[in-house]
């Protein structure tokens, strides 16, 4: 475990040129000790490594050293190839770089590994879009890309949903995101992130000017903040239900996944208090739900059928009746 450690910290020392204690000790995931240790350890098997004191200070190898233990093992030489990159790749304008890294990765590996990740290539497959959603395939992503690599501003005309639904905005990108298929730019304007659907915007022109990055930006740690917090601001109103026993089972599979996970079935000891009543004498259970609005919960109740009765808001039960006469009245009954 050590000597794994040990070849890490080497080659987060080469790729990334300087680092300090901490920030090796955040990426291995271990103590600020052992790190004075392990750099202790590296320099008496004689590797040149050093210390820069001061605020811009850390440790950093001697200048031209490189160390030849990147030697993949099996497992490491099959993941590359399960990435599931190819295809969003390609829609960054980067098929031949791919195909092209590809290549030299598998001529760089022994014949018994080029064998095993070939055969990881050829068997299995990752597809990232959703059922019965095709992949958005955005007219600007390219430029959007080159402009984030090359850190280049951008001048955007965007298509929201709010009014006035048409804005422009100069931005700095930061980073872009596939989410189900579906392409999204994070980037700063002034001293806000926001996030747009890079298929919404509708002309793009990437500005001569460059930017700084902003300092400690991280981007996955900032979408799956976002992702938390999008929904909460979505789910701003609650909905009580009545369901039988066969509604409750199909709660993961009819509702999405935020709701699903945050109602629950009630023997869930982590979300109980959410059941109100029940199960009763027939098996009918009343649990609240959080719905982002009475327009956009009425599709979603109509999927349970007859295992599902709208107990409040008075609003959300008076639609759905108003749906289910007008679903009579085109049928004839």
């Amino acid at each position: 475990m050590r000597a794994t450690r040990l070849v890490s910290l080497l080659l987060l020392l080469q790729t990334r040129d300087r680092m300090t204690a901490r920030e090796l000790a955040d990426a291995l995931e271990v103590s600020v000790r052992t790190i004075y240790r392990d750099v202790d350890s590296l320099g008496a098997a004689g590797v040149p490594v050093y210390g820069e004191p001061g605020h811009d200070g850390g440790y950093r190898l001697l200048d031209g050293y490189r160390t030849r233990l990147t030697g993949l093992t099996a497992d490491e030489a099959e993941a590359l190839f399960l990435t599931g990159l190819p295809a969003a790749a390609a829609q960054l304008g980067l098929t031949a770089a791919t195909t092209a890294a590809q290549l030299k990765l598998m001529a760089a590996l022994p014949a018994e590994l080029r064998d095993r990740a070939g055969r990881a290539a050829g068997r299995f497959h990752v597809d990232l879009p959703s059922w019965y959603l095709r992949a958005e395939r955005p007219p600007h992503l390219a430029p959007i890309a080159d402009a984030t690599r090359d850190r280049h501003a951008l001048r955007i005309r965007y298509l929201r949903w709010a009014e006035p639904h048409e804005i422009s905005r100069t931005v700095q990108p930061h980073g872009l995101v596939l989410k189900a298929g579906n392409w999204y730019l994070v980037a700063r304007g002034g001293e806000q992130f926001r996030t747009y659907r890079i298929s919404r915007i509708l002309d793009v022109d990437v500005l001569p000017e460059r930017f700084e990055r902003a300092e400690g930006f991280d981007l996955a740690s900032h979408w799956e903040n976002y992702l938390d917090h999008f929904d909460r601001r979505r789910h701003r109103d609650t909905a009580v239900l009545r369901l039988s026993r066969r509604g409750l089972e199909r709660l993961p599979e009819l509702l999405e996944p935020a709701l699903a996970a945050d109602a629950a079935l009630p023997d869930d000891p982590v979300v109980a208090r959410k059941t109100r009543t029940g199960p009763d004498a027939a098996g009918w259970t009343e649990l609240e739900i959080p719905i982002e609005s009475v327009e956009a919960a009425v599709p979603g109740l109509l999927k349970f059928g007859a295992d599902v009765e709208v107990v409040a808001p008075e609003a959300l039960r008076a639609e759905v009746v108003r749906t289910l006469r007008a679903m009579t009245r085109v049928y004839g009954l």
